[in-house]
């Protein structure tokens, strides 16, 4: 069955995309694929009619859907019939369609990016990083095997193309060479083509907690000042410079671009400030989790200057194959330079809160728990006072999400703020 849906979602898709031929923008990497997605379409939105899906749809699926502008069905048989006539009226009538698409292209196993570029090609292809243990690594002999499938995006595109790729991933940018498109860099070094440097926290704060970072954004002799008030993570910039050299490569200037980018906010469980119970802060990114990202959330959370503890939830990192113990421990040895409580969920994360031990951390101050509730239960109870700092991170199955709820002031605004708020998911 679900075969058969894929071709006709796979048909209806191509014949949509020849008909009115959009631009598209192609994102893949192992973090922060949505963040530039979100980025992106920020931007470009000011100067062209665009589209992105709002979730992360990045498969054999998803990417079909975000060309046909619809959500999944789910179950539903006349939700799937209703999504075929509307692709079918966009194929036979003249309907007004996007310019351009901005599209995640996810790969889970080998040749899923061969299958997502014989639906679409992208003209401006966005690699954002491979890292060193990259999640979905499970499927593939090994990170460079995985890191080759995720380069097929680059290495298709014509000389008319744009690479857009992240300077500070060797593997990423050792891309430059192989590739025949016009190449933009971006990254943290003065090297790339779009860079950043002064990059603080604002100065304006809520309870103490800076609101977001400033910093002054590079390109060639120009230069331009940028506030993000919604943004937590260093590496959440990435997501901007992404989008800035998007917005360069189609021709639109840096001061329109920086103005944009005062607006962007992560999806929901990325990086997102939560208000807490008992006077507290949520840093909610409970999205999904690989050693990279947590690793970089976890800076965050030491970065941070608050009056309170910082306690760091950490759940299961999955899809890590052979390298689970190696990218939990990884993990597990950064823990004491940023938080004072760790509370891990799942039989994975053992590995995190046994290295954080062998690095100094009391051993009063480490809990491990089943599942996401428990976690949040216990926090409320027994951990938590006005003024602490609250990081929550782990992968899609671990439902940390569930954890947020638990300690958020508002529960009632759970689906507004939260990742996997549909019926779907709470069946689960």
């Amino acid at each position: 069955m679900r075969k058969l849906l894929e071709k006709i979602l796979w048909i209806l898709a191509k014949l949509v995309l020849a008909k009115y031929r959009p631009k598209i923008v192609g994102i893949t990497g192992s973090v922060g694929k949505t963040g530039a997605k979100e980025a992106c379409y920020l931007v470009l939105s000011n100067e062209f009619h665009c589209f992105r899906s709002t979730k992360s749809y990045n498969n054999e699926i998803g990417v079909p859907l975000t060309i046909l502008k619809k959500e999944s069905a789910g179950r539903s048989l006349w939700g799937w019939l209703k999504i075929f006539l509307w692709g079918i009226a966009l194929v036979i009538f003249p309907l007004r369609y996007p310019e351009i698409l901005i599209i995640e292209m996810g790969v889970d196993k080998p040749k899923d990016m061969d299958y997502l570029l014989s639906l679409a090609r992208p003209h401006l292809a966005v690699l954002t990083a491979i890292g060193r243990i990259p999640v979905h690594v499970e499927f593939f002999k090994g990170p460079e095997e995985l890191g080759k499938e995720k380069a097929k995006l680059i290495l298709g595109l014509g000389e008319k193309d744009f690479a857009i790729l992240n300077y500070d991933d060797e593997k990423v940018k050792d891309l430059k060479e192989k590739t025949k498109a016009k190449v933009i860099t971006f990254g943290f070094q003065d090297k790339a083509d779009v860079w950043v440097d002064n990059i603080a926290f604002s100065e304006e704060k809520i309870n103490g907690i800076p609101k977001g970072f400033v910093y002054k954004l590079h390109y060639r002799e120009d230069m331009v000042p940028v506030r993000l008030p919604y943004v937590f993570g260093k590496h959440q910039i990435y997501a901007t410079l992404a989008a800035t050299a998007c917005g360069l490569a189609l021709d639109m200037n840096l001061v329109e671009i920086s103005e944009s980018l005062k607006g962007f906010k992560s999806a929901p469980g990325r990086m997102n400030l939560i208000k807490g119970i008992k006077n507290t802060w949520i840093l909610d990114d409970s999205y999904n989790s690989s050693p990279d990202a947590a690793k970089a959330a976890l800076e965050v959370l030491g970065e941070l200057k608050i009056k309170g503890k910082k306690i760091a939830v950490l759940g299961d990192m999955l899809e890590l194959g052979k390298w689970t113990e190696e990218g939990h421990r990884e993990v597990g040895r950064e823990v004491p330079k940023a938080a004072n409580v760790l509370c891990v969920v799942g039989p994975a994360s053992h590995f995190i809160s046994d290295e954080a031990k062998r690095s100094d951390m009391p051993q009063d101050r480490i809990f491990e728990f089943k599942d996401s509730v428990s976690c949040g239960r216990f926090i409320q109870r027994k951990i938590i006072k006005p003024k602490d700092l609250v990081l929550i991170k782990g992968s899609q199955a671990v439902r940390t999400e569930k954890t947020v709820k638990e300690l958020m002031s508002d529960p009632l605004k759970a689906k507004e703020l939260l990742v996997r708020q549909e019926e779907e998911w709470e069946r689960k």
